[in-house]
């Protein structure tokens, strides 16, 4: 008699704590990192090209491999997979880093404030020929290179 109530325990005790633990790791993957941006300009993710406006950015997983950017004001949404970059010191402001050639905008880096970890989005195929033109051609070095920075804020 005794065995099967031990066994009923054991079990009971083993789905609070699972239950415990996913609630854990739920509730870190929502943290902080978890941000909003007001883009004044169209821009490429990958292979989708978002037009301004208001985006929240965020890691789809709990080591961030994959970063998420939805606007606010549509259903647009767009999934990146990243690659983690290291500072010497946690940056003070989150922001987002975008590489421009002319009026082309590609999304880059991701910064959390308070982290000295960021993401780097992978170069897209559009990002790629962009900057092999720019090599490859002298007269469309006219079109530049800059490395913009826009501020987040938390959610």
């Amino acid at each position: 008699m005794a065995q099967p109530m031990i066994k009923k325990m054991t079990m009971l005790l083993l789905i609070a704590t699972l239950t415990l633990v996913s609630a854990a790791v739920s509730a870190n993957g929502q943290s902080s990192r978890n941000q909003i941006a007001n883009i004044p300009f169209e821009f490429t993710v990958g292979s989708h090209t978002l037009p301004s406006g208001t985006y929240s950015v965020s890691e789809m997983s709990s080591g961030g491999e994959a970063v998420r950017i939805r606007s606010k004001s549509s259903s647009l949404s767009v999934i990146r997979l990243s690659n983690s970059i290291v500072k010497a010191n946690p940056t003070s402001q989150g922001k987002l880093v975008f590489h421009r050639y002319g009026n082309s905008y590609f999304l880059a880096e991701v910064w959390t404030a308070g982290y000295s970890t960021g993401r780097a989005l992978r170069e897209s195929s559009a990002e790629e020929a962009v900057r092999s033109e720019l090599a490859a051609n002298p007269k469309s070095r006219n079109l530049g290179y800059e490395r913009v920075e826009i501020a987040l804020a938390r959610k």
